[in-house]
């Protein structure tokens, strides 16, 4: 497998997942354990699957592969999160490639999974790409784990955050949906909800989390100790509870199952 370092990754991604991949890879949350139900059972992933997680990132979706028992090629554009993912998970396969030239022969990958990264790469490019390597009977996932803003505290911050995005491609813009418009490569199978919390201190799971998001991780220190702050602020607003206290952050879970036309 080659290292070829992609150069068509937007700057939030590039500039903010290169100073914060540790961060990341700290304060990212997991995923359900239903997920593992739905690789096996949607999915049809199993011991003689090979599958690529593609955007792997710090390698927060790798576990869930690894424990199918598949042959699993992690896929990341970005140096220092493939360091990070390189260091916590030394014996995985992983390459240094754009989601838009993948090193893989046609219709070698039984499925490939991207885990909060698809909105980064919707394009068409990418799904030829996606389509061209998987095998005929091939699945795609797409998976995302989103703060849930039916809580107040949450949808505070939620709104707060919003100001600063800019261009960046995000989940919640529903952007990413427009690629699969007009095509004959792939169709949607179905989509399954799950939810779940992140348990932690207010600073760990709400303030260091939310300054692993690529924007807000692309400003200036002096920036993010002031966004820190307002987070903070915020949660102590509605909750009472201050940067050391425990918290629960609730997460909705999207995952969307495609198979190749």
């Amino acid at each position: 497998m080659y290292e070829n370092m992609p150069n068509n990754i937007h700057h939030a991604a590039q500039q903010g997942f290169s100073s914060a991949a540790e961060l990341y890879q700290q304060t990212r949350p997991s995923y359900p354990q239903e997920i593992k139900n739905w690789l096996e059972s949607d999915l049809k992933i199993n011991k003689n699957s090979t599958v690529i997680d593609l955007g792997s990132g710090t390698g927060k979706f790798l576990p869930y592969l690894i424990a199918q028992g598949s042959e699993v090629i992690a896929v990341e554009p970005v140096t220092e999160m493939l360091e990070q993912l390189r260091k916590k998970y030394p014996s995985v396969k992983s390459v240094q490639a754009s989601s838009e030239q993948l090193p893989f022969h046609s219709e070698s990958i039984d499925a490939v999974l991207c885990a909060q990264s698809f909105h980064w790469f919707a394009n068409i490019e990418t799904l030829n790409e996606i389509h061209q390597v998987l095998k005929p009977k091939g699945h795609l996932g797409l998976i995302w784990n989103q703060r849930d803003v039916e809580i107040d505290w949450v949808k505070a911050l939620a709104d707060y955050i919003a100001q600063f995005e800019g261009d960046t491609p995000r989940y919640h813009s529903d952007q990413w949906k427009k690629v699969f418009e007009n095509q004959f490569l792939f169709e949607l199978t179905d989509v399954k909800v799950y939810s779940q919390l992140q348990k932690g201190t207010v600073e760990n799971v709400v303030s260091n989390r939310l300054l692993s998001t690529s924007f807000i991780a692309a400003m200036s220190q002096e920036k993010q100790l002031e966004m820190k702050q307002n987070f903070e602020k915020i949660v102590f607003d509605f909750t009472g509870k201050t940067a050391q206290d425990e918290i629960e952050f609730p997460y909705i879970t999207y995952a969307y199952h495609f198979h190749k036309i």
